[in-house]
């Protein structure tokens, strides 16, 4: 998976790299709003990308004595940051710029470079999101688009995604404010372009930073993967009574699981002991996502009526 997702994100970088930099001197040369806005936009996913490529790499840091279980939420804490930034710098500077030349409108100057840099741009963006929407399809699996967004625990591919589609309803609001400033003379249709794409921008932050919020605070692993580790308990001689399965993600391929179950009063610590080590490499072989197991012994007590 992390193979994958720097795949995307270096995809994402250098689209976005060339883009902002077409886009702010397509700004410069015309006085459009909404182009800057757009140059604002693509410079700020620019530096996102170089966070998520950061939070990989830290992720992949061995575990150490202050971090037993590893770095594996670096991940989390950086999509995170990097919806934070949308939300303040893509978002607030877009609405800013769109705010302060809704009050002193300028004429464009020589917009058929900008039809030409919105055209540029929705190529290589294009080019990036297809990129992002494949990569997104090949780890979804059999579930619907929203459901793997909510399930899915490594949220570098679909931030890129998220961010890529912001990216392309942000160059179609743009291309329309600069177009209807043009053709209709009425300027503040290109300020309010700005305001338009930095709401997109906006909301896309809002969502990217609740859907990785559970994530950083400790989400548990998915349904079948808890039932799968039931199962496996169950099917075992020496339990009377499975207590609990409680599980926590510590990063995107790394599940912490700790179990509590009743074991038969006629096994002696010996034999619970093979036991343990028995349903360790069972759950171990079917679910390789689980690196630690931690299996405690506790009495099971019926609840009275």
């Amino acid at each position: 998976m992390s193979s994958g997702s720097k795949k995307v994100i270096y995809a994402a970088l250098a689209g976005n790299s060339l883009i902002s930099i077409t886009k702010f001197v397509a700004a410069g040369m015309t006085g459009s709003s909404a182009m800057l806005s757009e140059g604002i936009h693509s410079l700020v996913d620019t530096g996102n990308q170089f966070l998520l490529l950061h939070g990989l790499k830290q992720a992949a840091k061995p575990a150490d004595e202050n971090f037993p279980f590893g770095h594996g939420k670096e991940v989390y804490f950086w999509s995170f940051i990097v919806a934070i930034l949308i939300f303040a710098l893509g978002g607030g500077i877009s609405i800013y710029e769109g705010i302060k030349h809704l009050s002193h409108p300028e004429p464009i100057n020589n917009p058929l470079i900008n039809y030409v840099v919105l055209g540029l741009a929705m190529l290589f963006e294009g080019a990036a999101w297809f990129f992002a929407l494949k990569a997104f399809k090949a780890s979804k699996g059999k579930w619907g688009y929203i459901e793997a967004i909510q399930r899915a625990k490594d949220p570098s591919i679909f931030v890129v995604l998220f961010e890529d589609t912001a990216a392309m309803l942000g160059l179609v609001v743009a291309f329309a404010g600069v177009a209807l400033s043009q053709y209709t003379g009425i300027l503040i249709f290109d300020s309010i372009a700005s305001i338009i794409i930095g709401l997109i921008l906006i909301g896309t932050s809002i969502w990217l930073a609740y859907e990785t919020k559970s994530l950083l605070i400790g989400e548990s692993a998915n349904k079948p993967t808890i039932k799968g580790i039931r199962e496996i308990l169950n099917a075992n001689d020496s339990i009377e009574h499975v207590n609990e399965v409680l599980t926590m993600h510590m990063g995107p391929d790394f599940i912490l699981a700790n179990i509590s179950v009743d074991f038969e009063d006629s096994r002696s610590a010996g034999d619970i002991e093979d036991v343990i080590a028995k349903i360790d490499n069972q759950i171990k072989q079917q679910f390789p996502e689980i690196k630690r197991i931690f299996i405690e012994a506790e009495k099971w007590v019926k609840a009275s009526v």
